[in-house]
């Protein structure tokens, strides 16, 4: 499987040109630099942070140590459980984006935006909502709460590259979401199998797409259906709506066009 996403990144390295050359060569001397957050340290700014909301009382701590001890569960999720205990607008956002009955949100929570709130505790939130978020098909709020922070913020780095490709892939954001797994697969050590695997294959995908073709079109009309399933009729997808039209317009002119071009000389004979 190494094998695969290698190929594919040479594969998109020749598709892009020497227009990349130049960032090509930063990732290759950053390779491997970025590194999931190991339990221990995870575990310790997690507790400096229930120090800071005065979270202290032996109740609290119990359970505290409870949550670190499950070993089976990531180091994400073993942070995020800890927010609970001490922030209950995290408890609210985190309910919103995993509830499939909930109205989809239409913005970033204001606790992912609230500086007065640790750089640890907003961008590791941020990751945990935004992969609800994704399950969802809600791309893109998913994308916005992740994009308030940088990779290096957070404890699961690939995790963090993986979910902002998901998102910027379904909303067909071709630059962005190539730009993001070559960064999960070239700079981050460590990353799931899992993850380097639909990255690659969502970068194979990619190199695939054409602006105006009928691949294109049906991208787009995807994007709408997900977004009228998600209740947003508006403005936004009212211009995809338009463009879809548009462009099949033209599609069918260019057809009429070759079949005039094609049947003019055909008169004929017959008896």
């Amino acid at each position: 499987m190494k094998r695969l996403w290698t190929l594919i990144l040479t594969l998109t390295a020749l598709a892009l040109g020497g227009q990349e050359s130049s960032g090509q060569s930063k990732r290759i001397a950053a390779f491997g630099s970025l590194e999931p957050m190991s339990v221990e340290a995870a575990c310790g700014q997690a507790q400096a942070w229930l120090k800071e909301v005065g979270k202290t009382d032996a109740a609290t701590l119990e359970r505290f140590q409870t949550i670190w001890k499950q070993e089976d569960r990531t180091v994400l999720d073993r942070v995020v459980d800890t927010f609970a205990l001490g922030n209950e607008q995290a408890v609210l956002a985190l309910a919103e984006a995993r509830n499939p009955m909930a109205e989809a949100p239409t913005g970033v929570p204001a606790v992912l935006k609230d500086d007065k709130q640790s750089l640890f505790f907003r961008s590791n939130l941020a990751l945990a909502y935004a992969r609800s978020l994704n399950g969802r098909r809600v791309f893109e709020e998913a994308r916005g709460a992740l994009t308030q922070f940088k990779v290096e913020d957070v404890v699961d780095p690939a995790s963090f590259l993986f979910h902002r490709a998901i998102s910027e892939h379904a909303m067909v954001m071709k630059k962005e979401a190539t730009s993001t797994i070559v960064r999960l697969l070239d700079d981050v050590s460590g990353a799931a199998e899992r993850y380097k695997t639909v990255s690659a294959l969502m970068l194979l995908d990619m190199q695939t797409w054409k602006d105006k073709d009928l691949g294109a079109v049906a991208r787009k009309m995807e994007n709408v259906e997900r977004r009228l399933e998600l209740a947003r009729g508006g403005p936004q997808t009212q211009k995809l709506q338009k463009e879809i039209v548009a462009r099949l317009d033209e599609l069918i002119k260019e057809l009429e066009n070759k079949q005039k071009q094609g049947g003019g000389g055909g008169g004929g004979g017959g008896s």
